[in-house]
């Protein structure tokens, strides 16, 4: 053998190898849809204060935060509520990129190893 050539890995470490890629990529993708529907969440909450900032800024509202219910403004809550979501999108950019990175990289291992996948 000359000192270029790669050892091929056993079917057994192919196949493992195969199956963390797909559990990882199944993970990425559950966590992109969490946090896809906390988006969807906090848009709901920050389309209903709206209106209220603007007419009665000193309402109350509650706010769940780690599993205790606080007593706020609406005043208070809106731009938590705002930065809240703002962060979470930038991290569900942040998973959405790795996610194409990871995936990339399961097209070229599909690739190198000749890998099919057969539906049954």
């Amino acid at each position: 053998m000359s000192a270029k050539s790669e050892a091929v890995p056993a079917p057994a470490e192919i196949q493992a190898q195969y199956n963390r890629f797909k559990n990882e990529l199944q993970a990425l993708a559950s966590k992109i849809g969490e946090l896809e529907n906390d988006i969807e969440e906090h848009d709901l909450v920050l389309s209903t204060l709206s209106p209220l900032v603007e007419s009665d800024s000193s309402r109350k509202c509650f706010r769940l935060i780690g599993g205790v219910l606080v007593e706020r403004t609406v005043k208070e809550v809106e731009p938590e509520l705002r930065i809240n979501t703002e962060g979470i999108q930038s991290t569900l950019e942040i998973l959405i990129k790795q996610y194409k990175v990871k995936q990339t990289e399961f097209e070229a291992f599909q690739k190198k190893y000749k890998i099919q996948v057969v539906n049954r």
